[in-house]
């Protein structure tokens, strides 16, 4: 008598990775995509997408200047002459301060700076630099500056080096001009395994300031004399 076929079906094992996919399809899938647009939407994916499709392999981008007030951001590609919208909710209430190795480095008027993958997906890792101590804010402006219930204020000086005892509160357009004009990384911050470090140029100044990220907790100035 011939017995009737198992009701339950027994399903083919799947690779041990996301999706159950095969480990090596996202990689061959990364190196077809037609353009960086496709290639970042790629990316956002999750994190093993992410990895199967380096940063290096894209069209050149551009930040274009973004208002504070939105969370919106556009990217401007170079080779398709495109322009690429995406929505950055941290972007609101900062400036950018430089653009290095994939990451913005994002600025508020706390001098608080944090850097940011734009294109890592909705939960994209964040990273929280120092904040800009007084040695950083006196090293960057050629008046004094000090600060006053959680905002920095500079003190202009009259023709006679009198300075202005109420001065002025340092507002979001004028952070690249006191603290931090340009902040540069030697790596990745999410890159395992490698120590990373941030190198700051000051708004009016000689020196510089560097930190490692994620380990130190304060900026240290370097006297450049240039």
């Amino acid at each position: 008598m011939v017995q009737p076929p198992n009701s339950k079906r027994r399903s083919l094992p799947l690779p041990d990775s996301r999706f159950g996919l095969p480990e090596d399809l996202p990689e061959s899938i990364g190196q077809r995509l037609a353009s960086g647009h496709d290639a970042a939407s790629f990316r956002s994916a999750c994190s093993p997408w992410r990895a199967a499709v380096p940063f290096a392999i894209f069209g050149v981008l551009l930040l274009l200047t973004f208002d504070p007030d939105s969370n919106r951001v556009g990217f401007y590609c170079v080779p398709k002459k495109k322009v690429l919208s995406k929505t950055l909710p941290d972007v609101r209430g900062k400036v950018a301060c430089g653009s290095s190795c994939g990451w913005l480095a994002l600025m508020d008027e706390a001098v608080s700076v944090t850097l940011l993958n734009p294109f890592a997906g909705a939960r994209a890792p964040r990273v929280e630099l120092p904040l800009a101590g007084e040695h950083v804010m006196a090293a960057s402006s050629s008046e004094r500056v000090s600060r006053i219930h959680d905002r920095w204020v500079l003190h202009p000086t009259n023709g006679y080096g009198d300075a202005d005892v109420a001065g002025r509160a340092i507002k979001l357009e004028d952070m690249r001009d006191v603290p931090f004009r340009e902040i540069m990384l030697s790596a990745s911050p999410d890159a395992a395994g490698r120590e990373c470090m941030a190198m700051a140029m000051l708004g009016c100044s000689t020196d510089v300031a560097f930190c490692r990220v994620r380990v130190d907790s304060a900026w240290t100035l370097l006297d450049t004399k240039l």
